[in-house]
């Protein structure tokens, strides 16, 4: 019974105060348009047709791995395009070429530590910069952009679309891709 008429009184003192305003309140306006009449934003998601992807090339001579990589991570997971979309591959194909004549900063290329494990019991092997960079120079720039990418199958997608060549040479011409400074 309390409850009835606590309710009782609740609207008869909102009669009383909506009965002393005045009826015709302004509406709030946005841009010149009452809020009824504004448009909505709506989040934007790509679908596969708007994608379209691109070839870019990028020459390493003399530039920083970690710089480098930062930039190349990027520009695979499309995120300097304005329809990015998280769940969705919109980034280009990248090659770089003169992936030797990459550098690190300070004491880097002793001390960095690379690690592989065989599979086997006591199978860790280690290896500095400087020895993975003289055999494998691909590897080094395929880990440090690896490393920036998202994890799962939709990461691994995404790494597959980065080529990297000894030389300036490489086999992609057909798709004429566009040189980048990064």
């Amino acid at each position: 019974m309390q409850k009835a008429v606590v309710r009782k009184t609740h609207n008869a003192l909102d009669d009383r105060v909506n009965a002393s305003q005045p009826t015709a309140l302004p509406r709030l306006t946005a841009l010149g348009k009452t809020l009824n009449e504004s448009k909505v934003m709506k989040t934007f998601s790509a679908k596969p047709s708007d994608i379209k992807q691109d070839w870019l090339l990028v020459d390493g001579t003399d530039k920083i791995l970690g710089r480098l990589a930062s930039q190349i991570a990027i520009r695979l997971r499309g995120k300097h395009k304005p329809i990015f979309t998280p769940h969705m591959d919109t980034g280009d194909f990248v090659i770089v070429t003169n992936v030797e004549k990459l550098r690190v900063t300070g004491k880097k290329a002793f001390q960095k530590t690379y690690y592989s494990h065989s599979g086997y019991p006591g199978g860790v092997s280690s290896t500095n910069f400087e020895k993975l960079q003289d055999k494998y120079p691909d590897r080094v720039l395929k880990h440090a952009v690896k490393g920036m990418l998202p994890k799962g199958p939709l990461g691994y997608a995404m790494l597959k679309k980065l080529k990297c060549y000894v030389g300036d040479a490489h086999p992609h011409a057909a798709q004429q891709p566009k040189a980048v400074t990064l």
